[in-house]
């Protein structure tokens, strides 16, 4: 499989299904956007939606140029894999979700842990509300700074990456209904799945709540790693960065995280302490 291959299924030829899913998930946020402005009028905040959908237009336009710093490195991996695995069985589907839910919670992690990865994560946490248009807001840079770098694994091991791919991007469309606050516990299911209760803590810039909750499909490897906070009803959330971000411009949304980066490079003296703003926490 060529990188050329990967580039087109990834880019121009997948762009229509693309804008098909994208307009419906607009719809969606958009019902809901009008649905909480009738219960409570004035309490929805259209400006950060409207901000959101731009967002997400504007990664559409990335992504259709087929740039990607990982696509090669899938290449790579995919032509010294250890074997072939077929999506033959049901047994290879389930593996492939184990698999990339696990890498995707080392990656959401990572996001947060690593200032080079939160550059491009912390658009998806700066509006101050949660809504359904807020999963459309996840910044265009990710694919140009090596995201995917936490994927090569399931190539190397034989997955093809296509495959993977389409793991990636099912698990990314999971997570846009776990972000409608108003949706309740969900009983017996709170402990395996990651839902609205436990994603609402996720979002959330209180203290109490900073860096955890970072499942997509799953909560169990939160669990398991020693990251889920539970949501406690005595502490109101508030969302957005911990250092709130007052703008509606996509692009000062998408790029404040960078130029914040490309400052403190600028201040730093000395290459530890340029590593330490790269690989640092935020």
């Amino acid at each position: 499989m060529s990188s050329e291959t990967i580039r087109d299924t990834l880019g121009p030829q997948a762009l229509p299904w693309f804008a098909m899913a994208f307009l419906v998930l607009v719809g969606v946020a958009c019902v809901e956007g009008l649905a909480r402005s009738l219960l409570r009028p004035g309490s929805y905040d259209w400006r950060a939606s409207a901000a959101s959908f731009a967002d997400a237009l504007i990664r559409r336009g990335v992504d259709a140029l087929g740039l990607s710093l990982v696509a090669p490195l899938f290449v790579l991996a995919y032509e010294h894999r250890l074997q072939s695995l077929g999506m033959s069985t049901p047994v290879a589907f389930v593996a492939l979700f184990l698999g990339q839910d696990f890498l995707y919670y080392w990656y959401h992690r990572m996001a947060h842990r690593v200032r080079w990865f939160w550059a491009s994560h912390s658009v998806h946490h700066s509006p101050g509300q949660l809504s359904l248009a807020t999963a459309l807001r996840l910044g265009w840079t990710g694919r140009l700074t090596g995201n995917g770098l936490f994927y090569l694994p399931l190539v190397w091991l034989g997955f093809p990456p296509l495959a993977v791919s389409a793991a990636v991007a099912l698990n990314l469309l999971y997570q846009f209904w776990v972000h409608a606050p108003w949706i309740p516990r969900l009983g017996p299911l709170e402990w395996l799945l990651n839902t609205p209760t436990h994603h609402k803590v996720h979002h959330a810039s209180n203290p109490q709540y900073l860096d955890c909750n970072y499942g997509g499909v799953l909560i169990v490897f939160d669990r398991l790693f020693g990251t889920f906070v539970e949501h406690r009803p005595e502490i109101p959330i508030r969302y957005g960065l911990s250092r709130p971000l007052h703008s509606y411009n996509p692009l000062r949304i998408a790029l404040h995280g960078w130029l914040e980066l490309g400052r403190d490079l600028l201040r730093a003296r000395g290459l530890r302490a340029r590593l330490g703003v790269l690989v640092g926490p935020p």
